[in-house]
């Protein structure tokens, strides 16, 4: 054990309410600090938990309660804009399938486990400064408070303050070239309509003339879409919502004429249904992940776009894996070096992979053109579902063996 009783945690998202509760399981008490005054409660993006996700949720007893939240995913199918299957992927053999749900559906549920749990977390708490001595860190918030702990973790996602107080030097996050815009029938709790069972049998990806777009039918025979759409010029999530929903759904429509579901899909929503959910972002590889008695967890640390599909999963897997090698490593410092020699290798490769996948959506016609007349031919050899995904969905955190 490295000696750490107590723990603040930066952050109430996905990484920083799974790190409380696996510290807890390790036997140190963790107080989770949010910036906002309340839980997150409005509809966001969607998301998914992959199977390597859930995994490491069932270590903190919060695997059945996220999929009871969401939707399970038992297809993913790659299609050309016109709706030519190129390659379906089935859950791989032994493994549950992905969760696909509102990410305030899944901040809410790992909110009410860890109050359940007995664990703080304390609302309307900005972070602006941290001091560090041999024994302790000590956290100063907007409001004038502070907060005192034997070690300080980062958990505060992709525009982390923690990470340019560790290192003022960090890079921030990367603009991808893609705008992103969702539709669906969002109930006002934030809830996606599921229609009956909640079962999803397969959600398509297609790579449209002149943009990427996603869709799935529910059970009540309704679609969810989504639109990854070129753009040069990066924007920020407020300068996105700034513009008229009616100008972004125009260039929409206009991106997808000519794809086949797309155009339909576009044409016949409306910007009462559509959710901007802005730039799509990465974090390029970070090369401080911990200085002294502070360090980072998930998207502060290693976000990869969307494309991954393995954010929260890598996120989670992360605050657990941090929470094993604090209760194994005799001091901090030991314990932050495992940590990091544990997962940079994982987290750095898919969100390298997902890069590439972004270089894919944003490429012309011709490019497009040749990718779907390969990929018939890939998928026969080297992009077989069980070589492309079985190292990251099969992934497992063995915490009873020991960290060190």
């Amino acid at each position: 054990m490295s000696g750490i009783e107590t723990a603040l945690v930066i952050g109430g998202g996905i990484a920083g309410p799974v790190a409380a509760l696996a510290l807890r399981k390790a036997g140190i008490t963790a107080t989770v600090y949010e910036a906002y005054d309340s839980a997150a409660t409005e509809a966001g993006a969607m998301l998914t938990v992959a199977p390597n996700g859930l995994a490491a949720l069932e270590i903190i007893g919060a695997d059945k309660l996220v999929q009871a939240a969401g939707h399970p995913l038992h297809s993913m199918v790659m299609e050309t804009g016109t709706g030519r299957t190129l390659m379906r992927v089935d859950t791989l053999p032994g493994l549950p399938p992905s969760c696909t749900m509102l990410r305030a559906d899944l901040f809410r549920v790992l909110h009410d486990h860890v109050v359940a749990n007995g664990i703080t977390i304390e609302h309307g708490k900005r972070l602006v400064g941290i001091e560090q001595s041999d024994t302790g860190v000590t956290a100063r918030f907007a409001d004038g408070t502070t907060a005192t702990g034997d070690i300080l973790i980062g958990a505060d996602g992709i525009h982390s303050t923690v990470r340019t107080l560790i290192d003022s030097d960090a890079p921030g996050p990367e603009y991808t070239g893609l705008m992103s815009f969702g539709f669906g029938e969002f109930t006002p709790d934030g809830r996606l309509s599921d229609g009956g069972d909640g079962a999803i049998d397969a959600m398509h990806f297609a790579f449209g003339k002149r943009a990427f777009y996603g869709y799935w039918r529910q059970p009540d025979g309704k679609h969810v879409f989504f639109s990854n759409y070129p753009q040069a010029e990066p924007m920020t999530l407020a300068e996105a919502k700034a513009v008229p929903a009616e100008d972004w759904l125009a260039k929409l429509r206009a991106a997808h004429v000519g794809d086949s579901p797309g155009e339909k899909l576009f044409a016949e929503t409306s910007s009462a249904d559509m959710l901007v959910t802005g730039p799509m972002e990465r974090m390029p590889h970070v090369p401080t992940w911990h200085r002294g008695r502070v360090v980072l967890v998930g998207d502060a640390v290693h976000a990869p776009s969307s494309s991954s599909g393995q954010g929260a999963s890598l996120a989670i897997e992360s605050a657990v894996e941090l929470a094993r090698c604090l209760r194994d490593l005799p001091t901090p410092a030991d314990a932050f070096v495992a940590y990091e020699a544990l997962r940079r290798p994982r987290v750095e490769s898919i969100s390298d992979n997902a890069a590439k996948t972004n270089n894919g959506k944003t490429s012309g016609p011709v490019a497009k053109a040749l990718f779907a007349l390969m990929m018939p031919i890939a998928t026969r050899t080297f992009l077989q579902p069980e070589k492309m995904f079985g190292p990251v969905h099969r992934h497992v955190i063995d915490w009873d063996a020991c960290a060190a």
